[in-house]
């Protein structure tokens, strides 16, 4: 009879315990606050919110319109963020220099709904520094009932009439990147030589631009403020979703890079167990849909894309055939007096 009651107390007591455990690690979610700094256009704000509600742990976004502004902040030690969210190239950067955070793949099991093809690239080979976010691209759209004759290129695109009516990405590579296309050169190859080529090419496309704006520059086509412009594909997609009779969608016949977004968690982050929670979080199909229907970028996510609308995975700038992807390029890493050259080139032209 001693032991059963001795027993019973044991059980009891495991139990009160595990419930002390569980109230304990809830209160603790409920005084968190996950710090995330990402692109502009790119969390829905359900998102946070149904992360929120599942866990408890508020949510903080800051907001960048380039992997440069990013970098040029975190390095500068501004700001104390649990994820941040860069490209490609700029997270081999940031894991070269040491300031990104090795994951703990087995927090996040949903990693395993990404699609083989953005899994084990080059710039993070076993995915132990970063979890795909989007996939896409720059390309140009053009306000077909306004713009008459063809554009198939950026060449096409920069003429004396259409200015005063192009909108561009506000992203000093992108810009040099189109120019060095136009002339046959490779978009990695930032040189000096190859720096002063761009120059001239950008020196007659600059005063036509009427804007330059990577947060959403789809609403200056929706305004008519603008006729056409190189944007990301994303805000394309909407715009093609919203109006498809009007805007037409176009890879630029010189060429186009794909670009991969990734969440990351920066050196010296407080709330790595948060931040793990997010990255899985987000790779629920669900989820992922969410995600998807409001910003219609590439999915990686396979789980996500069996949930979407089949007219969103037609959307041409959401989802480019294997053909095109075929033949996209990826950025690599340049070292920060590139990228100081770059910025200063771009900056010098647009004062001018």
């Amino acid at each position: 009879m001693k032991k059963h009651i001795f027993l019973l107390i044991a059980t009891l007591s495991g139990l009160v315990n595990s419930a002390v455990e569980i109230w304990a690690q809830d209160n603790q979610s409920q005084n968190q606050t996950l710090n995330i700094y990402c692109w502009t256009e790119y969390i829905p704000q359900s998102v946070i919110d149904a992360f929120t509600e599942r866990t408890g742990i508020r949510v903080a976004v800051a907001n960048y319109a380039s992997n440069e502004e990013m970098l040029a902040k975190i390095g500068a030690g501004a700001g104390s963020y649990d994820l941040i969210q860069p490209s490609d190239y700029t997270l081999a950067m940031l894991k070269a220099d040491g300031r990104v955070e090795k994951l703990d793949l087995s927090k996040i099991p949903n990693l395993a709904n990404i699609a083989p093809e953005f899994r084990g690239l080059d710039f993070d080979p076993n995915n132990e520094y970063s979890v795909p976010w989007m996939a896409g691209l720059v390309g140009i759209v053009v306000n077909v009932k306004e713009v008459k004759r063809p554009v198939t290129g950026y060449t096409d695109l920069f003429k004396p009439d259409l200015k005063g009516r192009i909108i561009c990405v506000d992203d000093p590579r992108e810009l040099v990147t189109w120019a060095l296309y136009t002339l046959g050169k490779d978009i990695n190859d930032i040189s000096p030589d190859a720096l002063d080529a761009a120059s001239g090419v950008l020196k007659t496309w600059m005063p036509l631009i009427r804007a330059f704006d990577s947060d959403s520059p789809k609403q200056a086509f929706l305004n008519g403020d603008v006729t056409a412009g190189v944007v990301w594909s994303g805000e394309a997609a909407l715009l093609l979703r919203e109006d498809p009779d009007t805007f037409k969608w176009i890879l630029p016949s010189e060429g186009t890079h794909l670009f991969l977004d990734n969440l990351a968690i920066p050196k010296g982050a407080k709330n790595i167990e948060a931040a793990h929670r997010f990255m899985n979080f987000v790779l629920e199909p669900q989820v992922g849909k969410m995600i998807s229907e409001e910003f219609p970028y590439t999915n990686p996510n396979l789980g996500a894309r069996k949930l979407l609308d089949p007219a969103d995975l037609a959307n041409p700038a959401s989802y480019p055939s294997a053909e095109e992807i075929k033949k996209l390029g990826m950025f690599k890493p340049i070292d920060g007096a590139r990228a100081a050259a770059i910025d200063r080139l771009i900056t010098d032209l647009r004062s001018r």
